[in-house]
């Protein structure tokens, strides 16, 4: 069985791993595609935090099932995988957000994921389709991000939102955001993650966060006022501190990114316009039916995100070339 192994930050290594065996109850997949994410480029420059290496990357991952174990699973079922392993019992759990567990442990992050060929998973963390693509499936983690952080916002129909960097985190907020009602703004700093936006998902409003007159045409967007719901996906110190001049008064400020260190803000400021500031973490198991649906229903369209492909062989010699890959929007992983 191949396994690709981050050793350490920069160095990949093939290794012919032992088939994991299902723990009592558990589920064993093949694993079909990978996706890339930023938590995997920041690993491997050596800036992820809680990580240690080595690592097996992959935390997105459409999968076939080979042993159900427990439950209503059946072999050759086509899955996403939900790779947030909660505890259960603590308090987060106990309330309805496992997401936020106090031991939370994430595949590919805290412990070993999906870069290989087989990997034994707890079948109540499998989403099964009948009818989406593996690499439909591989994307549904990304797009639960941004379910769950508008899902926090409470974003209502109608209300502007603005949504602060257009990686692939920023425009999955965009997706769901819309979905709800909203209008939606877009700001960030990379003429071509702009075009991206207009040109493959429609987004009208797209501003240059560098521009001098960017306030006036957010509040022109959102006809004379500032938005009510501040989403900032850029996982930049920078930006997010400066996010905090964005919100009406009463308004919402939504950090989806993470960032090591600390965010500051102008108190006076902050309590003058009531602001509320919450935080995202990854995304609840009900987000991930619910996008699995809404992709079938082809509410969401999935078409447009994939734009580097890499071979799972291939990667401890190609991934930092993907990493810096000019036009890299989403990049996935064929095992």
């Amino acid at each position: 069985m191949l396994q690709v192994t981050l050793e350490t930050p920069g160095r990949f290594a093939r290794a012919d791993a032992v088939e994991p065996a299902p723990a009592d109850g558990g589920a064993l997949v093949r694993v079909h595609r990978v996706g890339v994410c930023g938590t995997d480029l920041h690993a491997f420059r050596g800036r992820q935090p809680f990580f240690s290496y080595p690592r097996v990357l992959g935390h997105e991952l459409g999968v076939e099932v080979v042993h159900p174990g427990a439950g209503t699973l059946r072999a050759g079922d086509r899955c996403a995988v939900e790779p947030y392993l909660n505890c259960g019992t603590c308090i987060a759990c106990r309330h309805g957000r496992p997401n936020c567990c106090s031991s939370l442990s994430v595949l590919g992050v805290h412990q070993d994921g999906g870069m290989r060929e087989l990997i034994a998973v707890r079948p109540d963390k499998l989403h099964a389709s009948s009818s989406l693509s593996y690499e439909q499936l591989a994307l549904v983690e990304t797009l639960a991000i941004g379910a769950h952080a508008v899902e926090r916002a409470d974003l209502q129909h109608g209300e502007f939102a603005l949504v602060i960097g257009a990686g692939p985190i920023g425009v999955s907020v965009v997706q769901f955001a819309r979905a709800a009602g909203a209008r939606v703004a877009v700001v960030d700093t990379s003429a071509a993650r702009l075009e991206l936006c207009r040109s493959l998902w429609n987004v009208e409003c797209t501003i240059d966060g560098l521009s001098p007159n960017a306030e006036t045409e957010v509040r022109d967007a959102g006809g004379g006022d500032l938005p009510s719901v501040v989403f900032d996906a850029t996982g930049n110190a920078q930006s997010m501190c400066a996010a905090f001049r964005w919100p009406c008064p009463g308004g919402r400020l939504v950090f989806v990114g993470l960032v090591q260190g600390e965010i500051s803000f102008n108190d006076p400021d902050f309590h003058r316009r009531e602001l509320t500031v919450l935080a995202t973490r990854n995304a609840k198991p009900a987000s991930f039916r619910a996008i699995i649906d809404a992709v079938e229903g082809g509410r969401i369209d999935t078409a447009p995100w994939i734009t580097h492909r890499l071979n799972l062989g291939d990667v401890p010699a190609a991934f930092g070339t993907m990493a810096e890959a000019p036009g890299l929007f989403k990049g996935m992983i064929t095992v």
